[in-house]
């Protein structure tokens, strides 16, 4: 847990504190009112409302089908539970790319009507108009560098990225480009640690990683695929802390034989 105990709400600005002096920085997604509530509860810096909730919550096979009104719904849940994590929200995919105008309202709605803190987009220089713009708002931008989910039909796989030379000198670059843009940190998704490595190192502002090894400034993992909820996902780079989808099905499967069996409810749990 975090040694910002007595901190009321994580800002960006405690990031920032946290990567001067060495503190690593936990964040975790979450997407509805319950899990949000265990999460902060826990002692959580970070909660990111992913568009991950197209995979886990909805069922889709990428992050691309999922809409900012639904975005902004799961938000808002996550909102009303977090009392003390900083609260970062993905723009989905179709709502910045190519129009910086579309990009700001889009962030404008997520702030207005969820109450989130902070929007993270992915890419780098490609997408540096609708970073600038959103941040001339005064809305804080996190920024998603290396395998970028919403890109996966350009990549056409979900390999690490970034492992050749000429890709590797992209990354470093947009990472310097949004760093001076105005962005209050950056996620780096499945790359090579040694390139985490030299990243974290020559940027001022923090770096989250998923998959990108032990030297970013922070790790990230999706919360159904840690807890172990998500069955028929386990990469190299996840630690899986509990195994709760056994847990439940057997607590299910015990509800629905005490139901067959006329167990539940007994004479104790009814009026």
């Amino acid at each position: 847990m975090s040694v910002h105990k007595d901190v009321k709400r994580i800002t960006t600005h405690t990031l920032q504190e946290m990567k001067n002096r060495g503190e690593k920085i936990a964040m975790l997604t979450a997407y509805d009112y319950s899990m949000a509530a265990i999460v902060d509860a826990a002692g959580m810096d970070v909660i990111l409302v992913g568009d991950s909730a197209s995979n886990v919550m909805a069922g889709h096979e990428t992050t691309l089908p999922i809409t900012l009104d639904q975005m902004i719904y799961h938000a808002s849940a996550v909102v009303r539970a977090a009392r003390r994590a900083l609260i970062v929200v993905d723009l989905p995919f179709g709502t910045y790319q190519g129009n910086s105008k579309e990009a700001l309202a889009s962030a404008i709605r997520i702030m207005k009507e969820s109450g989130a803190h902070a929007v993270k987009l992915e890419g780098g220089i490609e997408i540096a108009e609708s970073v600038s713009r959103i941040l001339t708002a005064g809305i804080p931008v996190m920024g998603h560098l290396g395998l970028t989910p919403q890109s996966i039909y350009k990549f056409g796989t979900y390999t690490v990225r970034a492992k050749e030379d000429a890709e590797a000198q992209k990354l470093r670059e947009d990472a310097l480009k949004l760093q001076e843009l105005g962005c209050f940190g950056i996620v780096l998704e499945k790359i090579p640690a040694a390139l985490a490595k030299t990243v974290s190192e020559s940027l001022v502002i923090p770096t989250i990683g998923i998959g990108a090894g032990q030297f970013c400034d922070g790790q990230v993992l999706v919360i159904h695929d840690m807890l172990g909820i998500n069955k028929g996902f386990k990469p190299r780079f996840l630690r899986q802390y509990a195994d709760l989808a056994d847990v439940m099905n057997n607590a299910i499967s015990n509800y629905v034989t005490d139901v067959k069996a006329k167990d539940f409810p007994n004479e104790k749990e009814q009026y």
